[in-house]
């Protein structure tokens, strides 16, 4: 399902089932899995690979060089970037085209999820990590991490179902040993 509002390039690959909403802009040679969710004004810039069964929810822009792997949730107002020095100018002053920029790599792995209004910066967050809504990830995320702040900082560990884990998960039994 594509609303007649979004805007997809035509040199794009959108797996089965996958719905893309309202004024979404999926640019050429994106990768999209089966089974996703774009929410309403959702960017994909070019050359983004998103694996399948991951929920964007609104206004989420994903620049060049992000890789989303398979069941990664992504919080409303999510921002990652792909620069952590740009400049829209050289240092002569010319403005910079595409031959002169650096596009860093980003990369979300499998079941992670990502707090509304994040933004993150050319990272790995690990398999099943959680970022807090709001949080500014500047660095590389652990697997099973509850990270928060600006910028973030981990707090704590949490299981496959995104409860915070003190001991053992009263639901899916996943306890804080099965992590380290």
């Amino acid at each position: 399902m594509i609303h007649p509002t979004a805007d997809i390039s035509k040199d794009t690959s959108i797996g089965e089932n996958t719905r893309i909403w309202h004024h979404c802009h999926v640019r050429e040679f994106a990768k999209i899995g089966k089974n996703c969710i774009l929410g309403k004004n959702v960017y994909i810039d070019h050359h983004v690979s998103i694996g399948g069964n991951v929920k964007i929810q609104n206004n989420v822009s994903v620049f060049n060089g992000v890789t989303i792997e398979d069941g990664v949730f992504v919080g409303p107002h999510v921002c990652f970037t792909n620069d952590k020095a740009p400049r829209a100018v050289n240092a002569d002053g010319t403005i910079k085209t595409a031959q002169n920029w650096k596009t860093e790599k980003t990369l979300i792995k499998q079941g992670a999820s990502i707090g509304a209004a994040a933004t993150i910066l050319p990272v790995t967050v690990g398999e099943w990590a959680m970022v807090g809504a709001g949080s500014v990830v500047t660095k590389d995320v652990p697997p099973y991490a509850l990270v928060i702040g600006v910028p973030a900082k981990q707090i704590g560990f949490v299981c496959k179902c995104g409860n915070k884990l003190e001991k053992t998960c009263s639901n899916c039994k996943m306890s804080r040993a099965d992590i380290i």
